[in-house]
């Protein structure tokens, strides 16, 4: 399918790298791409980055048919481009896709077209320590029409996004606040894809923890509130003993690209690692008898984010003295170099883009 390219009149003037922060500014350009019974996904264009125009009846708008993905492209030292594990993301995408009745992507035609957008965007690109290109792809349903039933045309598009470096200040440990009132997903409905509606379910707890002081909520099973699923926007590891413990993938988990990286990365290291179903109560009775050694959380934004205190039922428990454990460290700083091409990638995750 060949790609359609539609030049601006003008360019957008470029923030300092100092001044970045996260998801508040957009390059100039964007990919849209349409999807059709008759014709399937056509019109592949490359065109300035601008507003959606659609009907007020627009089944998005109203069911919530909307699946996205979020990775990054990195600026070497050299001063090339490359992407983590896109191929990842873009399957993932299409599982998201066919939780919600959507049509499927040509893998290898979005990859050739998400590269090209890079490329053209390349100057966007911050080189300071930490900050990357953030990429958005996304599905959303567009017929025009209120019923409920899902849409038969569709929009792909990609927007991009230059963000500054998650930890700022320092890489420090963050509070969570795990609710018994609240759940995200369960077994059985959408949990494991990334659609618009599984963020929407957690909005009213998040707001919830961060009037208690806490960054994040801490997610139990919607079934039993027993069994440790994950963190708003992280899956959640816990180092008991010597294993690095996190809760297995059981249809509401979402599987992470970061998460798989870490349990990849910490196995090559001759760790070991455990995929299991983890109680909440296992973690408290780990904290009192000292084999809690570490936790924290892993994703595309933060890669790694350390956990230094955990509070439940009313009872808050530290988590290594508040402090940065070795394992987080050792991840983090391994993934960061990895993704911006300062240590050798044994796995095959980066892509070149230029």
């Amino acid at each position: 399918m060949e790609i359609a390219f539609t030049k601006a009149d003008k360019l957008k003037d470029h923030p300092e790298d100092s001044a970045l922060g996260f998801g508040t500014c957009f390059t100039d350009y964007m990919f849209n791409m349409d999807y059709s019974p008759e014709k399937g996904w056509h019109n592949a264009r490359i065109e300035p980055y601008g507003p959606i125009q659609m009907d007020p009846s627009t089944m998005v708008l109203h069911y919530g048919q909307s699946i996205f993905e979020g990775l990054k492209a990195y600026k070497t030292k050299s001063g090339t481009i490359q992407l983590f594990r896109p191929n990842d993301n873009l399957q993932r995408l299409n599982r998201s896709g066919r939780m919600l009745c959507m049509p499927e992507l040509d893998q290898k035609m979005v990859l050739k077209a998400l590269k090209e957008l890079v490329k053209i965007e390349k100057d966007w690109i911050p080189s300071e320590p930490g900050t990357s290109l953030y990429i958005r792809p996304t599905i959303i349903a567009t017929d025009p029409y209120v019923g409920l039933r899902s849409s038969h045309t569709y929009r792909f598009f990609i927007i991009l996004s230059p963000v500054g470096a998650y930890y700022p200040e320092g890489f420090d440990p963050v509070k969570i606040w795990v609710t018994t009132d609240h759940v995200r997903a369960v077994r059985g409905g959408v949990g494991t894809a990334k659609t618009a509606g599984n963020y929407a379910a957690s909005l009213f707890a998040t707001e919830l923890a961060h009037k208690e002081g806490y960054t994040q909520v801490l997610w139990l099973d919607g079934v039993e509130l027993k069994y440790i699923e994950e963190v708003g926007s992280m899956n959640i590891f816990f180092m008991i003993g010597d294993e690095l413990v996190t809760p297995e993938l059981n249809r509401s988990i979402l599987a992470g690209v970061t998460r798989d990286s870490v349990i990849q990365l910490a196995k090559s290291w001759g760790m070991k690692v455990v995929e299991r179903k983890i109680s909440i109560d296992e973690i408290y009775e780990a904290h009192d008898n000292g084999t809690l050694k570490e936790v924290f959380g892993s994703g595309t934004a933060a890669v790694i984010s350390p956990v230094g205190m955990i509070k439940f039922k009313g009872r808050e428990i530290s988590i290594a003295d508040g402090e940065v454990g070795p394992v987080a460290a050792k991840l983090f700083n391994e993934l960061m170099a990895i993704q911006y091409g300062s240590s050798e990638d044994p796995f095959g995750w980066t892509v070149p883009v230029i």
